[in-house]
């Protein structure tokens, strides 16, 4: 210390600055057992570390392509903030993450978060981590680290933002994707029986139309208020696909996560020059959260689906033999699974009818 000004105490400190040490120590303890139960045998070490170690098994490869992602849940997190509530938030972030792996064939691996706070608050972050190890749980990926940041001099005490990154692996010449895809192909579509995490910034604006508006039913004779509709996670589709790959090996063609950009710009990615992939909207359900949308909104149905996956938050392109095995597949992970078109030829579009 004499290296250091010998100043009296009772001068300014971190914590009047804005940021808690003590806080940030309790959060690490009360979200700890949540990491730990997303452990996989590969990961080496535990919370704490400046690092996190996972030992890659790749003796299965011939020549293994590591593939990673990065997103958040966007302003998804503003309806959590009005609602006080952060248990389904985390889920949310796993299934963007991962579930974008699944589209290029990815087996997902292990997981990193970022919490950024205005003040910490350790239940709070233990509820949003426990959100995110059930995610993790559910996708059989390891939670392997993270940061949380305390920024009380730019952000508001109760304002909180969360970002994830996953990686995943696969052989290289496995890949999905527009490559693979045929004429005469069958898209099978994946149900969501929300708006997963897209298109809230106009959810929003449509739809929290006052102080109590989150509290009321969410549509006439809803079951759930507005806000607990709105909270509903994301259904992560990533280990159902990587069952189809295992089952069905080149019969997966290639896979869509509908996000943001809604049906029309996420299917049109792997849609080859020379086909067309043509969707038949009845041939899956729309819940009625999204016709609210439209009716209290005046929102015309190409802006939905230019928006919103309107029940539907993934497709994936089959050989059609192999349609009975992938939706049997599916529907064994409950996700609610059918036929919803084919690949035919075409112009490089998505048509829907």
């Amino acid at each position: 210390m004499s290296r250091l000004l010998e100043q009296p105490s009772g001068g300014l400190t971190y914590q009047a600055a804005g940021v808690s040490i003590e806080a940030g120590d309790q959060a690490v303890q009360r979200i700890k057992g949540a990491v730990d139960s997303t452990k996989r045998s590969e990961v080496l070490g535990g919370i704490g570390g400046f690092a996190g170690m996972f030992a890659l098994n790749i003796t299965k490869m011939k020549d293994p392509v590591l593939v990673a992602s990065t997103d958040g849940v966007g302003t998804k997190l503003e309806v959590a903030r009005q609602m006080g509530r952060y248990d389904t938030v985390g889920r949310d972030l796993v299934a963007m993450l991962v579930d974008d792996l699944a589209c290029v064939g990815a087996e997902p691996l292990f997981m990193l978060d970022y919490v950024a706070v205005g003040a910490l608050d350790p239940e709070r972050l233990e509820e949003l981590v426990t959100g995110i190890a059930e995610g993790c749980r559910n996708a059989n990926i390891a939670l392997l680290g993270g940061e949380t940041a305390e920024h009380g001099d730019v952000m508001h005490p109760d304002d909180l933002d969360v970002a994830g990154f996953v990686v995943g692996v696969l052989e290289r010449g496995h890949e999905l994707g527009v490559h693979r895809v045929h004429k005469g192909d069958a898209i099978i579509g994946f149900g969501s029986p929300g708006l997963r995490s897209n298109g809230y910034s106009l959810a929003r604006k449509v739809l929290i139309d006052g102080p109590d508006a989150l509290s009321r039913p969410a549509f006439e004779c809803a079951s759930r208020s507005l806000g607990d509709e709105l909270l509903l996670p994301s259904v992560i589709y990533a280990p159902a696909v990587t069952e189809m790959r295992k089952k069905m090996g080149d019969g997966v063609r290639a896979a869509a996560h509908i996000t943001g950009g809604g049906i029309m710009g996420n299917v049109v990615r792997i849609v080859p020059p020379t086909r067309d992939a043509v969707i038949h909207l009845d041939a899956f359900e729309t819940p009625e959260i999204f016709f609210e949308i439209q009716r209290r909104g005046q929102v015309s149905a190409d802006e939905m689906v230019r928006v919103f996956n309107c029940g539907l938050g993934m497709v994936v392109v089959v050989d059609a033999d192999d349609t009975d095995t992938a939706v049997e597949v599916a529907r064994a992970h409950g996700i609610s699974a059918t036929v919803i078109g084919n690949i035919r030829s075409g112009s490089g579009s998505v048509v829907l009818t």
